[in-house]
C-alpha cells in the first residue's frame, strides 16, 4: 500500500494491495452509521461513527489512520478533524463503494452476504 507522508491526503483504492488491503502500523476506521456497518464492512475495521468520533476519539488503536465511508465525504470531514486533534489520518476517497467495486474483502458480523450499503 502506497499512502502519501503527508497527513490528510487521499488514498485511493488502487493504491491498495488487495492480498493485505491494511497492513501492520495502520488502521482502517469506519465512520459509517451502524445500519451502514452491520450491511457490511471491511474485516478487522474499527467502527466508531462520524457524529460519535469527539467523544469516543480515546477508543481509537495505535497507528495511522486510514478513515472510511460510503464514498468519502463524511471520512474527509473526519480527517479534518483527527488531524486537528493530532492524529495522523488519510482518506480512502472512494470509500466502501470503491473498495467494494475493487473487490476487497467485506465481512457481516452476523454471517449473512455481505453488501455496501
Amino acid at each position: 500500500m502506497t499512502i502519501p507522508d503527508t497527513p490528510g491526503s487521499n488514498v485511493s483504492v488502487d493504491d491498495l494491495d488487495a492480498a493485505d488491503p491494511i497492513p501492520d502500523g495502520y488502521v482502517l476506521l469506519d465512520v459509517r452509521e451502524h445500519d451502514e456497518w452491520q450491511a457490511g464492512h471491511a474485516p478487522g475495521a474499527v467502527h466508531i461513527p462520524m457524529g460519535e468520533l469527539p467523544a469516543r476519539v480515546d477508543e481509537l488503536p495505535e497507528g495511522e489512520l486510514v478513515v472510511v465511508c460510503r464514498s468519502g465525504g463524511r471520512s474527509a470531514r473526519s480527517v479534518q478533524w483527527l488531524n486537528q486533534v493530532g492524529y495522523d489520518a488519510h482518506n480512502l476517497a472512494s470509500g466502501m463503494k470503491g473498495w467494494e467495486a475493487a473487490g476487497l474483502p467485506l465481512v457481516r458480523d452476523d454471517g449473512a452476504a455481505p453488501t455496501v450499503l
